[in-house]
């Protein structure tokens, strides 16, 4: 009888210290508790997993990464599983499990879903004879640069930003390149939102090989019986769909069950109302991305090989990609939204690709058109300066005021950037973890002052 009371007032109490838990590290209330729970241990496990598998970071590096998001993540506690998964439980919930596999970075698990495991992905060889960016021979740094850029990475981390990597390209090679402690050239590095550029330049190649047209519309089935069917690639692919999509990462928002509780991230976008007519209103939004991800996978037979094969022969090999990862979501698109990872000489050869007008290695594989559209400003009416899943400085009030005005960006969460300078013939890459503004503007004005 005894054992008995105790039981009973365990499954009291322990409700109640979850409760309490999440009211004093994150201001949960007890309706939020579920989406909560979900939101901290799919992104627990999820980045656990790739930081672990992919940047080879430890434990206390993912614990801190996580914690600049939401001191509720010191309560997660975290178990190796067989076949490279990580679990991730917040304290009595129902954990989240993340699995590595090689080639395909991590992946959120489900039930029902397991077809990403018969998936192979051919390895990334890049010459290593070759200089950047067709092959994998070392860089020979310009000096002044190199230490321009040693010590701009040194003061930035003095003062907290956590800068990892720093990168200038200038006519094509690189000209200098710093790392922080524990990473070097070929390290993983998690962009955020600069794969929504990975995916819009996917929607390019398919472009150049005839496969799909920006002013398609009736993209999807699901829109065909609505005023949806007006929504066209090039409306997606400037963020200005009309789609309703609450972007706020918060418990419980289209972009956190997107991300960290839904086995297909399209279906969250798919399912949106029409909020505004195509064309007509920027609204930036990840699900847009996953969209656009998606198109390219109904595209290529709906099939998760086709497109691993298709990323692979046309832009991996192609450009000389050393470390690039794409990772899916459970039904084997391509989160393009968040999770790509590459080292800062990959990113960069995007945005090289870019600056060259779609060629890369002497072959083109972009339409010079399709790139002059990419950063042009949207018609939209609250906001043009965003192209094809590129942020802009030309369209209104520079962003930048120091940079050129031709200057155009990827940029992600935790301030990733790339910036393509076309009138200074230059690339630069950044990639950290910073929770606060990144001097973005002064910095890169003085690269570009000292180029």
């Amino acid at each position: 009888m005894l054992l008995l009371k105790r039981m009973i007032l365990a499954l009291i109490l322990l409700p109640l210290a979850l409760l309490l838990a999440l009211w004093w590290f994150a201001d949960i209330s007890p309706r939020q508790l579920a989406p909560a729970t979900a939101l901290a241990t799919g992104m627990g496990a999820k980045l656990a997993c790739s930081s672990r598998y992919l940047s080879g970071f430890d434990a206390q590096r993912v614990s801190d990464d996580l914690a600049s998001y939401s001191a509720l993540t010191r309560l997660l506690s975290y178990r190796d599983l067989p076949e490279h998964a990580v679990q991730a439980r917040l304290l009595f919930s129902p954990p989240s499990v993340a699995r590595y596999r090689p080639g395909l970075g991590c992946t959120l698990e489900y039930a029902g879903y397991d077809g990403l495991d018969a998936l192979r992905v051919p390895p990334l060889a890049p010459p290593p004879q070759l200089p950047w960016p067709a092959g994998a021979a070392p860089a020979v740094p310009e000096p002044s640069l190199q230490r321009q850029l040693e010590e701009m990475l040194a003061a930035d981390n003095r003062a907290g930003l956590d800068t990892r990597a720093l990168l200038v390209a200038v006519d094509g090679r690189v000209a200098a390149a710093a790392y922080a402690p524990g990473i070097d050239r070929d390290t993983p590095l998690l962009g955020w939102s600069m794969g929504k550029s990975i995916v819009a330049i996917l929607l390019g190649r398919l472009e150049a090989l005839g496969a799909l047209q920006r002013d398609e519309q009736d993209l999807f089935p699901a829109w065909s019986a609505d005023a949806r069917v007006g929504i066209s690639v090039e409306n997606l692919l400037q963020m200005s769909s009309g789609l309703a999509f609450d972007e706020e990462y918060v418990p419980g928002s289209d972009s956190t069950r997107m991300l960290f509780s839904a086995p297909s991230a399209a279906d969250v976008a798919m399912a949106s109302p029409l909020q505004h007519p195509p064309g007509s209103y920027f609204s930036y939004s990840s699900g847009t991305t996953n969209l656009l991800a998606r198109l390219a996978f109904e595209r290529l037979g709906a099939d998760p090989q086709a497109l691993v094969d298709f990323f692979h022969r046309e832009l991996a090999l192609p450009m000389g990609l050393e470390t690039m990862v794409l990772e899916p979501d459970a039904s084997g698109v391509p989160v393009g939204s968040s999770y790509v990872y590459a080292s800062a000489r990959d990113w960069a050869r995007f945005g090289q690709l870019l600056l060259d007008g779609g060629r890369s290695n002497g072959r083109r594989l972009l339409d010079a058109a399709w790139v002059t559209a990419a950063s042009r400003p949207n018609a939209s009416a609250n906001d043009p300066r965003y192209g094809y899943q590129l942020w802009l400085n030309a369209g209104g009030e520079r962003r930048w005021p120091s940079l050129p005005d031709d200057a155009y960006a990827m940029l992600g969460n935790r301030e990733q950037v790339v910036m393509i300078v076309p009138s200074a013939r230059a690339v630069l890459v950044r990639l950290g973890w910073s929770d606060r503004a990144y001097p973005v503007d002064d910095n890169f004005a003085r690269i570009l002052d000292a180029l």
